[in-house]
């Protein structure tokens, strides 16, 4: 593995603030982080583990910051967090017997979904209209916070987003569904950083490197996205998820 000389460490700072900016609203950072660590010359596996530590700094820092804002459901996430944390354990503990190419092509169905569906709601997630939990929208947590979860530890790319869609569908507007998302995700990339620490694949000196610029990114991210409102998180919201879309349909085509 390289030394990490002034170049490398300008890079990792570099892909890590910009990754954690955009995963501090919507998720969707590891599209910049993973690449960036993989371009290092890091075996696969020590990548993904690798990306899971700084991530999960820049995510507690984020979560942090939409908290302390108010922009959470507190009550409501202390609730649904473990079925965060158990969905992504049980997805690494899958990952492992099972190749996660396996899940693409559905999840780039999903994706398309999603943004269509955004699109297409002029004003869906502007303003707030949710207002307690009903039956329906407990069975309906009970279901997609673990399924998320288990992605998330399953194949990675993209868990925030859809976090943060869940919680539109609930009825929170764009911010406090990025804030409650943002948390949720915490839970299962610190789950899924504690089994690759588990296998012994972590590179800490790139992770911290990366982790620290990731710190910024998320402080600097989250606070931008309260300060500019949802309208603001709805247009990143979108070109992420056609990012995402994008990125599915490349490897789809090349790994043919």
């Amino acid at each position: 593995m390289e030394e990490l000389h002034l170049g490398m460490l300008l890079f990792l700072i570099g892909a890590g603030f910009i990754a954690a900016f955009i995963d501090s609203v919507v998720g969707g950072g590891g599209l910049i982080s993973l690449p960036a660590l993989l371009f290092t010359g890091l075996p696969p596996q020590i990548a993904l583990g690798t990306n899971k530590l700084a991530s999960t700094m820049g995510s507690l820092t984020s979560s942090i910051s939409f908290i302390r804002h108010g922009k959470t459901d507190k009550k409501l996430i202390v609730k649904l967090l473990p079925l965060s944390i158990i969905g992504s354990a049980i997805g690494v503990y899958v990952v492992q017997k099972i190749p996660s190419e396996s899940l693409k092509p559905l999840i780039l169905v999903v994706l398309i979904v999603v943004t269509i569906y955004t699109l297409t709601k002029k004003e869906w997630g502007i303003n707030s209209t949710y207002n307690g939990m009903t039956k329906k929208k407990l069975l309906f947590a009970l279901f997609i916070v673990p399924l998320i979860g288990f992605y998330d530890g399953f194949l990675g790319g993209g868990t925030g987003s859809f976090f943060l869609f869940s919680f539109l569908l609930m009825g929170f507007d764009f911010v406090e569904s990025a804030g409650n998302a943002k948390v949720l995700n915490f839970g299962s990339n610190l789950t899924a950083l504690i089994v690759f620490l588990c296998y012994d694949s972590v590179y800490y000196l790139y992770g911290f490197v990366m982790g620290i610029a990731m710190i910024l990114g998320a402080y600097i991210g989250s606070r931008v996205a309260i300060a500019k409102g949802s309208n603001y998180v709805k247009i990143l919201f979108v070109l992420v998820s056609a990012t995402l879309i994008g990125k599915n349909i490349y490897d789809y085509i090349t790994n043919r």
